[in-house]
């Protein structure tokens, strides 16, 4: 029958794996690539190194299932979302470093948005909340700050994309400037109910239109894999934000369904079917994907720091060595002795919409140790989900009967527990945690026709592993209430810096 490929680019690290036509993961290979700090608060990639780590994966993957190009049916391309590049349409050279996600620079750009009486307008048009986590003020940056970047990119030299955008311009061969619907809800200037980018906001931010790419649908053929680079042409057949391909990947087609992801940062997101939601507790509203001609939509919890805060404790702390080790470490002490860490080293996201906040650990003791800061770092991932789904669950009026769980860190027994404990509900786990490459591949299988409908794929899933509540109401008001007030003390503690 042939096989997928899914090219899952993530914030840390560039992951390939190969699905049969079971839906089954055959290969696949991960490369990790710098992350660049310039400042406090800044966060940066190298393009080339996100392109570069992505195509070493992609070899590596295809070479460990020893197929041959020519049965790859086609290609997904999944991505770490509102990450911003600029690049020559000449030459391909990115005019400066990848503007994270994560990073705060452009938060005074945001504070101008909302002093003009913007906020009102960017929320009914783009389902967003202003932010420097979007793309808007990150563009907005480089033209004020990259010399020549305003002229050249209103000359048309320049090309504006999101990841999935820059990797695809480049696996093609320069053929393909595209990007999807899911891509395009994240930038603030694209208006989630027309479908097409916004020019009251592209003039009001600045933005030339010529740089801008084609929107496509998450799940169709926007170009070819070059065969310079596996030796065979390979259709490029689906394209969708990292937590978009997740919710695919979960199955999550009807509305009301929802997924969680605990990767780098954690993202949950409820199908609301073809009806875009507003949200009145923080969440985002956005597009879940662009299938056949209609449009889901998504309301959306974004976490900054998840996972990240797990290599946090090993890559600036030492703490530890590797993730794994967390687990084991959290259960060697009772409870967390009285010891909370809000990790907001990107300021806080849902639902505080805080930009100024910044990491936090109190409840400190003389006899406060490894340990405990082990633990309290995995439930301060537990604890912003809880908060997430607060909101979820008053913004759809739906009390959640379970939370579908997925992303690196769910392989965290204890973490998982803790989460079902936190929300009082079960936490499925299914066997396949990566279901962002999962989605990524299912949707471009649909546009190949190696599946026929999303029925089919929901029959792919097998598998799960269940976690259920074992602790008391008593206790769990308890914990969220020392978490709200360790939260409020990392609140604000930037501004005016």
């Amino acid at each position: 029958m042939g096989y997928i490929v899914a090219l899952d680019q993530g914030t840390t690290s560039s992951r390939a794996v190969v699905m049969d036509e079971k839906g089954r993961i055959v290969s696949g290979h991960a490369i990790e690539f710098r992350q660049i700090y310039p400042q406090p608060g800044w966060v940066e990639h190298d393009p080339n190194d996100i392109l570069y780590s992505q195509l070493g994966a992609l070899k590596s993957a295809v070479q460990k299932a020893g197929i041959d190009a020519k049965e790859i049916l086609g290609i997904g391309v999944t991505n770490q979302r509102e990450t911003t590049i600029l690049w020559e349409k000449e030459s391909g050279r990115p005019v400066c470093n990848a503007i994270v996600w994560q990073c705060r620079r452009t938060a005074p750009y945001v504070e101008a948005m909302k002093a003009q009486g913007l906020s009102e307008t960017i929320r009914e048009k783009t389902g967003l909340i202003p932010d420097a986590y979007f793309c808007a003020s990150k563009l907005q940056w480089i033209f004020d700050h990259v010399p020549g970047a305003r002229e050249r990119a209103q000359r048309g030299e320049l090309l504006f994309g999101t990841v999935d955008t820059w990797l695809i311009w480049n696996l093609s061969a320069g053929r393909a400037h595209v990007t999807d619907m899911t891509n395009a809800s994240r930038t603030m200037f694209f208006n989630i109910h027309t479908l097409s980018w916004d020019e009251e906001l592209l003039k009001t931010f600045g933005i030339p239109r010529a740089i801008l790419p084609k929107v496509v649908g998450s799940s169709q053929i926007v170009g070819a894999l070059s065969a310079e680079i596996l030796g065979a042409e390979i259709p490029i057949a689906a394209m969708a934000g990292d937590q978009h391909a997740a919710l695919f990947g979960q199955a999550c087609f009807k509305p009301g369904m929802v997924k969680s992801t605990y990767g780098t940062g954690g993202f949950l997101l409820m199908n609301t079917g073809e009806t875009a939601r507003d949200s009145k507790n923080g969440l985002l509203t956005t597009i879940a994907w662009g299938i056949g001609g209609k449009v889901n939509y998504a309301l959306e919890g974004s976490i900054f720091v998840a996972g990240a805060a797990v290599q946090w404790l090993r890559d600036e702390l030492g703490l530890i060595q590797s993730a794994a080790q967390t687990e084991e470490i959290a259960l060697s002490v009772e409870n967390n002795g009285g010891v909370y860490l809000v990790p907001a080293f990107a300021g806080l996201g849902a639902p505080h919409w805080d930009m100024y906040g910044r990491g936090v650990i109190v409840g400190l003791t003389r006899g406060s140790g490894r340990a405990q800061i082990v633990r309290a770092t995995l439930e301060s991932i537990a604890f912003q989900t809880a908060e997430v789904v607060r909101a979820m669950e008053g913004d759809s009026g739906l009390r959640l009967s379970h939370l579908q769980v997925d992303g690196g860190a769910s392989a965290n027994n204890f973490l998982m527990q803790f989460q079902a404990d936190l929300l009082g509900i079960p936490v499925h786990r299914p066997s396949i945690v990566e279901t962002t490459a999962a989605g990524a591949a299912y949707m471009a299988g649909l546009a190949v026709g190696l599946w026929k409908d999303q029925a089919e794929i929901a029959a792919l899933r097998e598998g799960e592993s269940f976690f259920f509540p074992g602790r008391d109401e008593g206790w769990r008001g308890r914990e969220l209430e020392h978490w709200a007030k360790a939260v409020a003390r990392a609140k604000g503690w930037a501004e005016g810096e």
